[in-house]
């Protein structure tokens, strides 16, 4: 099926795949949405934190005499004075794989980036925290900072951690097939690109934040922050500190965006917290943007040499890669510095048939901002680099580039890559087909050949989109923290509606509608009768929260497991009221049980309840009093693929090299579609972010170390002006082992936009001789091809 559905409250008499009203939207349209900045306590102070003003240099003397002596200034912490052990991710690999690297809550002996924490200022208020903070006195011994992958890699280079020879947290070859090099050398085409992507901050629109406060009648640090992660940060919070899990709670209210910048545990979260702990206070730390755009973890910052090589039909017969991802000064926890080349080297494939790989894959460390992950964790650049391939496999042969593609996608599932990987059934060569109608039908393919007086282009990009990562895809990298699983359980209270409680975190992906949905159907209750919990982690038994699109394909399985083990029971004790068969009752669909082979007669849920809590002695033998349930969901295999193609078609201006996206199509299978106008807001969001790494957003510094994009002056986030209206068309492929048949869909549109605009712009300066290959696109690069500068001379232009 193809096109938009109509916003509606049901669809055959089911919630799942209606375009409902989103529970939440009363709330937050209407400015009662709680988020952690909005949450004040009795007594309540407030932390910031003084912070390095060098890139790389041992710390010689921290003296905040001057800060405690500022007027309302109540405590200032070194880590000397916290105490704190530190934060340090593990992966399971022999130490010429991996080597791990301690971060410090607070920097001790020495400081490896701009804005590392060094001490926590605590004051009555806001401004005098701030003042405060201005009177901190640091002494370094400044060391030379490394400032980009190829210095950190050079021989002699300074080492960022003496205990990281060759500035390396990460060298990993998962793959090498036999053979490869005489496919090279045998084949009819080989093509090459070399490919760099910009640095870029995640930027949800809600700047991290932490409230943390004593309990001393429960004997509890009680933690309010804007995580994904919030068992995780309990984990860490209880480690660092030496205190037992259950001392740690940790809740999350409402919270405006993450995209994985918040699904790692922050130093900040654990200063302010061991500082509330210590005071026995209430303390409050709010992020400011400047520190959100230089402190916070960034992402995406990666550098590719590719080969691919092709018979004289298009097949492409062998991928080599080298990959080399700049991490900053430190691993993020739990996933470490692999998550990025791990992620690239083992799904660089994508949706195409491939017979021999080679990847190594790389991570540096420099004297930058961590690394975290970012919505769609290094697919936007696999799939650019693929992407470009094909592309330039399609010029030297001679073909379409569609044609080319076609030749090449997995069209027979289950698939069994080259990269030990089983892709489930999509619709890859179905949505590039209906991708590339679309566009011709709408004539800009004619739009294109038939204006000689402007530049256009058009471009695609074709891909999968792994989500429901369970156990085993996240052992496979050797994670010593191995997430995957999820734990939902789901209560019925008298009246017969039910609470309901998952390890997922929604920061905006609609989850208080989209599982209410699932449960709704489960158990055929209004969706009005059914309330999500999240985010406590004393409410919930364990979970990993959200991020890599598995809130709906493992919690909401999750969800709907429970929901069919709590149907279970209520059809158990209506058959014991009723006198019958368990086999004879059966979920009316309107919120009760009725006998099959007599529907008029039945129970209502109400009337179950009442019995299973105030009538316990009625219940059947061997049910317990109460209506519970709990169920857990893991995926056992490689997760389940999404997939997409985008197509953009471009217009180039000669006078400024600008880039303006005339049309944008987005085709795309999920599986079932929860909620499809979600799904298209997820769709959307991720294409304008997508966009954002293509042509605008980069994070860059100065020799020294310092971030030249403190601000929305310097980093050039677009705006609504930028961004293109996208017309999205559906595919359905059911999912055959997720609960519900949906697939992940919230990173897939960031993935494929990269890809799509560059190839569209490489399109449209088809007549210049000039290829580009690294994001976001230079428009002086652009500019300069239009304006007739030679390639050579182009290609030794500074970007």
């Amino acid at each position: 099926m193809s096109g938009t559905r109509e916003p509606g409250f049901r669809r055959d008499g089911s919630w799942v795949g209606a375009s409902v009203p989103r529970k939440e939207d009363p709330r937050l349209l209407a400015g009662r949405g709680r988020f952690v900045d909005d949450i004040t306590l009795p007594g309540m102070l407030h932390a910031q934190f003084v912070r390095a003003s060098v890139a790389h240099a041992r710390i010689t003397g921290i003296d905040l005499d001057g800060v405690r002596e500022t007027p309302g200034v109540v405590a200032a912490f070194t880590a000397e004075d916290l105490g704190l052990a530190d934060i340090t991710a593990v992966l399971d690999r022999p130490p010429h794989e991996f080597v791990p690297t301690a971060m410090p809550v607070l920097a001790r002996d020495k400081v490896r980036y701009v804005g590392e924490p060094l001490a926590i200022v605590v004051a009555r208020d806001p401004y005098a925290v701030e003042d405060g903070v201005e009177l901190a006195v640091v002494e370094y011994d400044e060391l030379d900072p490394v400032m980009s992958d190829t210095a950190a890699l050079a021989p002699g280079a300074v080492l960022v951690h003496a205990e990281a020879p060759a500035n390396t947290l990460v060298d990993v070859s998962m793959f090498a097939t036999e053979g490869i090099d005489e496919v090279f050398d045998d084949a009819h085409t080989v093509v090459r690109v070399q490919a760099k992507t910009g640095r870029q901050n995640a930027l949800p629109l809600e700047t991290r934040g932490v409230v943390a406060d004593w309990d001393d009648r429960d004997e509890q640090l009680r933690v309010r922050t804007c995580t994904q992660i919030p068992h995780q940060v309990r984990t860490v919070l209880a480690r660092c500190a030496g205190l037992a899990e259950r001392q740690v709670r940790v809740t999350v209210p409402d919270m405006g965006g993450g995209f994985g910048q918040k699904c790692v545990v922050g130093r900040e979260e654990i200063a302010a917290a061991a500082a509330a702990l210590k005071l026995r206070r209430p303390v409050k730390w709010i992020e400011d943007r400047r520190d959100a755009l230089t402190a916070a973890f960034l992402a995406r910052e990666q550098r590719y040499d590719a080969r691919a090589a092709f018979d004289a039909d298009g097949a492409i017969l062998a991928l080599d890669v080298d990959i080399v991802c700049d991490m900053g000064a430190y691993s993020c926890y739990p996933f470490t510095a692999g998550i990025e080349p791990l992620m690239a080297s083992a799904e660089m494939p994508g949706v195409y048939r491939l017979p021999a790989y080679r990847v190594r894959g790389r991570a540096v460390t420099t004297n930058k901002a961590p690394t975290g992950p970012y919505r769609g964790v290094s697919r936007p650049q696999y799939v650019m680099v693929m992407e470009r391939l094909m592309e330039k496999a399609a010029r030297a042969l001679d073909l379409d580039p569609v044609e080319l593609r076609r030749r090449n996608v997995i069209t027979v599932f289950p698939y069994k890559g080259i990269n030990n990987i089983t892709y489930d059934p999509g619709s890859y060569r179905e949505s590039l087909d209906l991708c590339e109608r679309v566009l011709r039908d709408e004539g800009w393919c004619k739009v294109r050949a038939e204006s000689a007086d402007r530049v256009i282009g058009i471009g695609y990009s074709c891909f999968s989109e792994r989500t429901g990562y369970g156990s085993g895809a996240f052992a496979a990298r050797k994670m010593s923290v191995v997430p995957g699983f999820d734990i939902a359980e789901i209560k019925m209270d008298v009246s017969g509606t039910v609470v309901v409680t998952s390890g997922t975190m929604s920061h905006g992906q609609s989850h208080e509608t989209t599982l209410a949905q699932i449960v709704a159907d489960r158990l055929g209750l209004d969706i009005d009768q059914v309330k999500i919990v999240q985010g406590d982690t004393d409410r919930v038994t364990y979970g990993f929260g959200s991020f890599a699109s598995r809130s709906i394909t493992i919690g909401g399985s999750a969800v709907g497991a429970a929901s069919g083990k709590l149907g279970e029971t209520l059809r158990e004790i209506a058959a014991h009221l009723l006198e019958t068969d368990l086999d004879n009752t059966e979920l009316d669909g309107a919120g009760g049980i009725r006998l099959r082979d007599d529907p008029d007669r039945g129970l209502s849920y109400a009337d179950i309840a009442e019995i299973a809590y105030l009538k316990a002695h009625l219940l059947p033998k061997g049910v317990e009093p109460g209506l519970a349930a709990t169920a857990s969901f893991d995926v056992a295999g490689d997760g389940t693929f999404a997939n997409a193609t985008h197509g953009v078609v471009v217009e180039l201006d000669r006078g400024t090299g600008d880039v303006r996206i005339l049309r944008y199509v987005c085709v795309e299978d999920c599986g079932v579609a929860i909620h499809p106008q979600v799904v298209e807001g997820q769709c959307r969001g991720g294409i304008a972010q997508g966009i954002a790494g293509a042509l605008f957003e980069q994070v860059t510094y100065d020799d020294t170390g310092q971030p030249l994009c403190p601000s929305f002056m310097e980093y050039k986030v677009p705006t609504a002006a930028e961004i293109p209206e996208v017309a999205i068309h559906h595919l359905e492929t059911p999912c055959a082992f997720t609960e519900n048949g949906a697939k992940g869909v919230g990173e897939g549109g960031t993935i494929g936009a990269p890809a799509a605009v560059l190839n569209a712009v490489n399109d449209a300066l088809r007549d210049t001789g000039v290829e580009l290959d690294d994001t976001p696109i230079p428009r002086e690069s652009v500019y300069r091809a239009l304006e007739g500068t030679p390639v050579e001379v182009l290609e030794r232009q500074p970007v």
